[in-house]
C-alpha cells in the first residue's frame, strides 16, 4: 500500500477512497504483473520454489509440546471485503486462499491442543498524535484502519474493521486462545507476545496471518532474534499489489532466506499431527 493522497489539493483520504484508489492500484500492479517474463502465468511463476535452489533444505522438525501457531492482524481490515485495504489486497488473499487457510490452521491447531496465540493491530485516539510515521503508518492512520474509540471499551468493535473475522471467532475467543496487547507498527517488540510464548514454555513458531511484507515478515524477524525457531506459512498470508511493488513476492523471498521452515497450510497441518 501506499499514500495516494493529493498533496496540491490537501485531499484526506477516508475508508471508502482508499478502496477505490486501491482498486486502481490493483490494476495497474496487475497490468505490470503481466508484463514480466514471457507467460501469461508469470505473476504465479513469481512465487514458485526456484527450480534449483541455492540455500540449503529446512530441517525444523515441529514438536507440537513446544509449539505455538501466532496468527497476526486476523482482522476484518485486512481479510474481508468489507475491510478497508481489500482494493490492494483482495487480489493477494484470493489467490493463496488465505482467510480458508488462516481457518484451517486455527481448527487444526485446537485439535492438537496446541498454543495458540492472536497478535492483533489496534490504534486509538491517542495514537493519532504520532509527530512522525513512516508512508504506510501515515496512510493506516488516515483511513481509520483498525481503528477503536478506547483501549477501555469495546464499543462499536463488533464488526468493525479491528474486528476478528467472523469465521474465527470460534476458535480466537473459546477463552483459551492468547490475545496479545496489540502491536503498533509491525512487529512484536511493543506487545507481550514474546512473554506470553515463554510463559507456555514455547520455543517453535508456525506463522501466519496478514499482512506478508509487513507484520508478519516483522514478527518473523523479531521472534528468530528472540529465538524462536519459526515456520512461515506461505499460502495463509498475502499482501498488497500495487505499483511500488507486490508486497507478497518481497516477503517470500524473505521467508525462504531466514525462517526456519517455509510451509503449506496442508504441510503445517500435517506436521501439527504428526
Amino acid at each position: 500500500m501506499c499514500d495516494h493522497t493529493n498533496d496540491s489539493k490537501g485531499k484526506q483520504l477516508d475508508r471508502r477512497s482508499f478502496v477505490k484508489l486501491g482498486a486502481a492500484g490493483v490494476a495497474v500492479a496487475g497490468a505490470i504483473g503481466a508484463g514480466i517474463g514471457s507467460t501469461a502465468n508469470a505473476a504465479s511463476d513469481l512465487y514458485a520454489p526456484p527450480e534449483n535452489p541455492a540455500l540449503p533444505p529446512s530441517d525444523m522438525l515441529l514438536d507440537s509440546k513446544r509449539a505455538a501457531l501466532v496468527v497476526t492482524d486476523p482482522q476484518v481490515d485486512f481479510l474481508s471485503p468489507n475491510g478497508v485495504t481489500w482494493g490492494v489486497v483482495g487480489e493477494s488473499v484470493k489467490e493463496h486462499n488465505t482467510v480458508e487457510n488462516i481457518g484451517k490452521l486455527f481448527a487444526a491447531a485446537k485439535q492438537q491442543d496446541m498454543v495458540v496465540a492472536v497478535s492483533p493491530h489496534y490504534y486509538y485516539p491517542s495514537d493519532k498524535g504520532w509527530m512522525f510515521e513512516g508512508a504506510l503508518e501515515k496512510l493506516m492512520h488516515k483511513i481509520g484502519m483498525f481503528n477503536r474509540n478506547s483501549p477501555y471499551s469495546m464499543d462499536g468493535f463488533d464488526d468493525s474493521g479491528a474486528d476478528f473475522m467472523p469465521e474465527y471467532k470460534q476458535h480466537i475467543l473459546d477463552g483459551k486462545t492468547i490475545i496479545t496487547s496489540p502491536h503498533k507498527v509491525y512487529g512484536p517488540e511493543a506487545n507481550d507476545l514474546v512473554l506470553q510464548l515463554r510463559k507456555n514454555r514455547v520455543d517453535q513458531v508456525i506463522l501466519a496471518g496478514m499482512s506478508a511484507n509487513l507484520c508478519v515478515e516483522a514478527h518473523l524477524r523479531e521472534l528468530l532474534e528472540q529465538g524462536f525457531e519459526v515456520a512461515v506459512v506461505k499460502d495463509a498470508t498475502a499482501a498488497a499489489k500495487i505499483p511500488e511493488g507486490d508486497g507478497y513476492h518481497a516477503a517470500l523471498i524473505n521467508f525462504r532466506y531466514i525462517a526456519n521452515a517455509v510451509w503449506t497450510t496442508e504441510e503445517a497441518i500435517k506436521y501439527m499431527a504428526a
